[in-house]
């Protein structure tokens, strides 16, 4: 077995069902290169760190850290909930915010998600998530209650002398006719070096409406593995942005089932590589119903000696006719040392479809390159712009105020990359 999963067993505290399933996912192993899902992800010199997991309560951090961050919001430090840094009063009436810890003493029929299993080999670090998380976060919308004050979650690793571990397990339930718009935020405080692995549960009901946003910033040392399964019932809308800004290896397994007629997806993302930093993006959308629809634009950047790896999995069912299904995935190669892999699939089994998948790996257009030289744009310049607009082009998942607050969130990033 290896130092890392040596490591995450060591932390364990459950219940016998739990252990059964950790001794599972210990037999089962870190997924090797002949797995077509980790094909472009090793993890060989990951297995072999150690991690220790963290402390039960909080540590503290400048409330500065997160004061731009408007309320309401629920704050994690370190995997953990810090009532300092946390304001949930201006919640509206009709959704609750919990803390997955909270809700297992109070209502432990609540957390019955909690109960999926993960049999597949690929899927070890869902399986590692299932025997451990204790932590999370439960975001629930009543039938018909309408939120238009955005939530934000917001996540930060911080140094303390130790590479710490934590497993979340988050749920976001909207109710039939529900809607709500939320925002992840991932940052860091110092130079941490933790692993954060979460699994997240989106459920939509029938017109319920979701706008979801994630900008993941993490230091260049930490560590971040996520998945998130979303099932949307008729009539029933996903829009969501990923902005993966940081961390120097992060992978995140974006899955939806579109299981209700006229149920409809726009998931967009920009994947920033830059100096060593390994980016993993694996779609899996899945059409089951009638006349749904999917819009999905990511834009790659790779600089420096980083790698940028996108999967973009689309299956159009037997009997999902009437689907409309777009996936664009276009990338800047910076640099002759980065690396970029994509793979868009295409999946049909229906007759009356309408689906287009493309990808592209290029350079900057030379020809609008020349043009704004012939402007009197400095090179460095022009090529900075060049680079902004294509990221920018995903941030029209989401609407209105927070569009404008991913777009700086961005441009940080890009000047902080040098690509600004």
């Amino acid at each position: 077995m290896s130092v890392l999963l040596d490591s995450l067993a060591a932390g364990f505290c459950g219940s016998n069902e739990r252990a059964e399933l950790l001794e599972a996912a210990l037999k089962t192993g870190l997924p090797a290169a002949r797995s077509e899902a980790w094909k472009y992800t090793s993890l060989r010199q990951f297995e072999r760190r150690s991690f220790s997991a963290a402390p039960l309560r909080a540590p503290a951090i400048d409330a500065a850290q997160v004061a731009y961050i408007p309320t309401p919001r629920l704050v994690f430090v370190n995997g953990r909930p810090s009532s300092d840094l946390s304001d949930l009063e201006g919640v509206d009436a009709g959704v609750q915010v919990r803390t997955l810890s909270a809700v297992k003493q109070q209502e432990p029929e609540a957390v019955r998600f909690l109960g999926r299993r993960f049999d597949r080999a690929e899927e070890i670090f869902a399986q590692l998530n299932a025997a451990l998380a204790d932590e999370g976060v439960l975001v629930q919308v009543a039938n018909g209650v309408h939120s238009d004050t955005p939530l934000h979650l917001v996540f930060i690793s911080t140094g303390d002398g130790s590479d710490r571990v934590w497993h979340h397990r988050h749920l976001v339930e909207l109710r039939r006719g529900a809607s709500l718009r939320l925002v992840e935020h991932h940052l860091h405080d110092g130079d941490s070096a933790n692993f954060d692995n979460t699994l997240v549960h989106v459920h939509l009901a029938q017109d319920a409406q979701l706008a979801h946003a994630r900008v993941q910033a993490g230091s260049s040392r930490d560590t971040h593995l996520l998945r998130t399964d979303a099932v949307l019932a008729r009539d029933a809308q996903y829009r969501r942005i990923d902005l993966e800004l940081g961390a120097a290896l992060t992978r995140h397994e974006l899955n939806v089932r579109l299981e209700g007629d006229n149920a409809r997806l726009v998931a967009n993302g920009v994947l920033l590589g830059n100096g060593r930093r390994h980016i993993d993006t694996r779609l899996g959308i899945d059409h089951i119903a009638r006349d749904t629809s999917a819009e999905l634009v990511w834009r790659g950047v790779a600089a420096n000696r980083s790698r940028v790896v996108f999967h973009g999995g689309i299956n159009i069912r037997e009997g999902a006719d009437g689907t409309d299904a777009n996936l664009s995935n276009k990338n800047l190669l910076l640099s002759a040392d980065a690396e970029i892999d994509t793979q868009p699939t295409l999946v049909i089994d229906a007759d009356e479809v309408k689906a287009a998948h493309g990808a592209t790996v290029g350079q900057l257009d030379a020809n609008a390159l020349f043009y704004l030289r012939t402007r009197g744009v400095p090179a460095e310049q022009a090529r900075a712009m060049l680079s902004a607009a294509f990221c920018h082009e995903p941030l029209a998942a989401v609407d209105g105020i927070l569009t404008e607050k991913l777009a700086r969130h961005l441009d940080q990033a890009l000047q902080q990359a040098g690509m600004a």
